[in-house]
């Protein structure tokens, strides 16, 4: 059964859904735990767009109200030490012929606040801007981000040209967003998949500790 915060994001309620939240904070629970549950909503989203009960305008409203509570949040997220040095660094954007940026932009901020180096291409990102940015910047991590089926051959392309370009070997990709599993993984040729910002954060660390 879906939570109360997980309900309110997939029906769309803004207010409620902020109320919540505000009101989960000053309670003191685990910000993680609130991504979580927002997470959950925008998959029951990603399904409902899926079944035709939602479409782009939905997606991009959802979107919308998943930033607004990842602003409200993060100032409750305790930013590891670092110090200047940086942990890594990753190259993330969201696939061509993809505008969504609804999951993209949780792992940004997640991996930005545990310490990486994030370089962020933004949406609908053409194949040769991952290329170039990974030769320019020698990020060891690459994320690919997609929320609609169709990214799936974007990725796909994406990650062939990366091989191609003789980068395959140094670095490890990482793709995410949407109905994503391990068949996507394997068709795509991604290293991994990441269900959420959490586990893209646990895998970009667990690369560069190797690395």
């Amino acid at each position: 059964m879906a939570s109360e915060l997980a309900g309110l994001l997939a029906d769309l309620k803004e207010k409620e859904a902020m109320d919540l939240v505000g009101n989960k904070l000053e309670q003191g629970t685990d910000p993680m735990e609130i991504l979580g549950d927002a997470r959950e909503g925008m998959k029951i989203v990603g399904e409902r767009f899926g079944s035709g009960d939602y479409f782009i305008p939905d997606l991009i409203y959802s979107g919308e109200i998943l930033k607004e509570i990842a602003k409200l949040i993060e100032p409750h997220i305790k930013h590891k030490e670092t110090g200047s040095r940086k942990l890594g660094k990753v190259v993330i954007g969201t696939v061509a012929g993809d505008i969504h940026d609804i999951g993209k932009d949780l792992v940004v901020l997640m991996l930005d606040i545990n310490g990486f180096e994030v370089y962020d291409l933004g949406v609908d990102v053409p194949v040769h801007n991952f290329v170039d940015k990974i030769r320019e910047t020698g990020a060891p991590v690459v994320g690919l981000s997609g929320f609609l089926t169709l990214a799936f051959d974007a990725m796909k392309e994406t990650i062939d040209a990366i091989k191609t370009a003789g980068l395959g070997d140094d670095i490890k990709i990482m793709i995410g967003g949407g109905q994503i599993d391990d068949e996507v993984r394997r068709y795509t040729g991604a290293d991994a998949f990441g269900k959420d910002a959490i586990e893209a954060v646990a895998l970009a660390t667990n690369w560069i500790s190797k690395a």
